[in-house]
């Protein structure tokens, strides 16, 4: 296939699924190289959800669709979806480079220098503190060598081709620009997601996709003391919490918040334009963040992470794994460092392992199933050869993660704070509602499936047993409706009586699913304490416990 010599709609719908395609095979790499600026191992696998958000706007468009409605999409989907830190900023350049491709035509060499120049600045501004070493160098490093391709040669593919290499050669030099990058040996792992999707641009390009795409390998740690090396570290330990939310507030709203931020935490990135924003932070008070953003306009998908604090004297940690911003922030609430579990997709052992050497000498591993079980096991395994005691609960729900937290206690003996916490989850009776398929998060999932807002069907319903009711890992209940289904479970898991009902809405929930069961189940059991939460998994759209 010959070079392209315009970024016309073919070629831009081309780059996000090569995108999202690379970010996909070198996320476990780029999650092992994370230190900075906190050691939680997961850029790669953020930077890879914030691109298959762009990628599935771009997908759901028109074939019809013409270049400036393909960048709409790409970049609203990327900043809508986008997770942590490097995500944000990631999503930020990709606006800076539709601003300037979208209205562009035809959108050559130089264009594409320009945007790259220009994506550059928006993400540094977007960064309340921004460091060098990281994806903002690299970026700009890019966006130079594009202006400087000579002007009788500025031709897209060679536009592009530089910037790459460029890229990889900033990269490199991350590792003596950041001390913390130093001593662990590693490049940004943000900037090393940046440059495969610039790979990514390339190959979109030229037609030619490289067999892998390349992600350095951790090396020899190198010492920090020397004038060559620039003043940066680790974030804070007193910064535990990881705050995100989208926003939806004026400009000016918008300035003032960052003046707040910025005084209660730091690694803050603010990105978005025309009233709809996308927010990070770090902070040792997450609720302090979230009344920030209250004040300043509309917030939804408000994220909490725990990053991780002191271990208090003679105390152990919990390491608990999490579907869902709701649960996650329930988890990190109870005192446990949380390891997401997003999209899908299991956490890597790279992540997994971060967490438990985090956590300390004692470690209880809560996990979410039998499958991140056993990769919770795996990944614990070397641990014993550190000197580092880990216990792995039986959890099979994660309403059965919440009841062994609401038991945790750090200061009671490590064996006998475990066995509290299995015998509570093992005490916790569950079922779920979800869809059939085995693909939780597909269409349907996310609740365009002609339910009523209510979820008892008063729309068009779904084929018959498109939806199923299980009690614990047993389909009970098939249906076409999620209210139905949800309130024919809910009565099976009842009908030896419970004290407390744990509810839980996934992200496939239709409006009001939780409340509508509370409601049915107050008036079948009303001795019967009931909860609810919002922010649960992708592959359920509600879940039940009972205890």
């Amino acid at each position: 296939m010959a070079a392209r010599e315009g970024m016309d709609g073919e070629v831009v719908r081309r780059w996000f699924r090569l995108a999202a395609d690379a970010l996909a095979q070198t996320r476990s790499a780029i999650d092992a190289l994370n230190v900075f600026p906190v050691p939680d191992s997961d850029t790669g696998t953020n930077l890879h959800l914030t691109l298959l958000s762009a990628a599935t706007a771009v997908e759901a468009l028109s074939p019809q669709a013409g270049p400036a409605e393909i960048w709409r999409a790409a970049t609203r989907g990327a900043m809508l979806g986008a997770c942590g830190n490097s995500g944000i900023i990631v999503s930020q350049l990709l606006r800076g480079l539709g601003d300037i491709c979208a209205p562009a035509s035809p959108c050559d060499g130089p264009v594409v220098a320009r945007a790259l120049e220009h994506a550059a600045a928006l993400a540094r501004a977007a960064v309340s503190r921004p460091a060098e070493g990281t994806v903002l160098t690299v970026a700009d490093a890019a966006a130079r060598a594009a202006m400087q391709c000579p002007a009788a040669g500025r031709s897209l593919s060679q536009v592009v081709s530089a910037a790459a290499a460029s890229a990889r050669l900033a990269l490199a030099r991350t590792q003596q620009q950041l001390d913390v990058l130093a001593a662990s040996g590693v490049v940004d792992a943000g900037a090393a997601g940046l440059c495969v999707l610039l790979d990514a641009l390339s190959a979109a390009i030229t037609g030619s996709a490289p067999a892998a795409y390349e992600v350095p390998p951790a090396g020899r740690p190198r010492a920090t003391a020397g004038p060559a090396l620039a003043r940066g570290g680790a974030q804070p330990a007193s910064y535990g919490y990881e705050v995100t939310y989208l926003l939806e507030a004026p400009e000016r709203q918008v300035s003032q918040l960052r003046e707040r931020l910025d005084a209660l935490g730091d690694s803050l990135v603010i990105v978005g334009g025309e009233g709809q924003w996308h927010m990070h932070v770090h902070v040792p008070d997450a609720g302090a963040a979230i009344e920030a953003g209250l004040r300043a306009g509309a917030l939804r998908r408000i994220t909490v992470t725990y990053l991780g604090a002191v271990q208090p004297a003679g105390g152990h940690r919990v390491v608990a794994i999490a579907d869902g911003p709701g649960l996650e922030a329930l988890l990190s609430g109870a005192g446990a460092l949380v390891v997401p579990h997003r999209g899908g997709y299991p956490p890597t052992t790279a992540a997994l392992s971060a967490a438990f050497r985090q956590a300390g000498g004692q470690v209880i591993i809560v996990p979410n199933g039998c499958q991140v079980a056993a990769l919770a096991r795996a990944a614990s395994a070397d641990l014993g050869d550190e000197g580092t005691e880990v216990t792995v609960i039986g959890v099979r729900s994660p309403v059965q993660a919440l009841a062994a937290l609401a038991v945790h206690d750090p200061h009671r003996d490590f064996r006998d704070d475990a066995a509290a916490m299995s015998r509570a989850a093992a005490a916790m009776r569950y079922a779920s509602v979800g869809p059939a398929g085995k693909d939780a998060a597909g269409k349907d999932a996310a609740g365009k499936d002609g339910t009523g807002s209510d979820g008892t069907g008063s729309g068009a319903a779904l084929s018959a047993g498109q939806i199923v009711g299980r009690v614990a890992q047993d389909v009970a209940v098939r249906g076409a409706r999620q209210g139905e289904v949800a309130i024919a479970v809910a009565d099976l898991l009842l009908a030896g009586g419970a004290e407390l009902v744990t509810l839980v809405a996934g992200t496939g929930a239709v409006d009001g699913l939780a409340q509508l069961v509370a409601a049915h189940v107050g008036q079948a059991s009303p001795a019967a304490e009931i909860v609810c939460y919002d922010g649960g998994p992708a592959d359920a759209f509600l879940l039940i416990g009972a205890e």
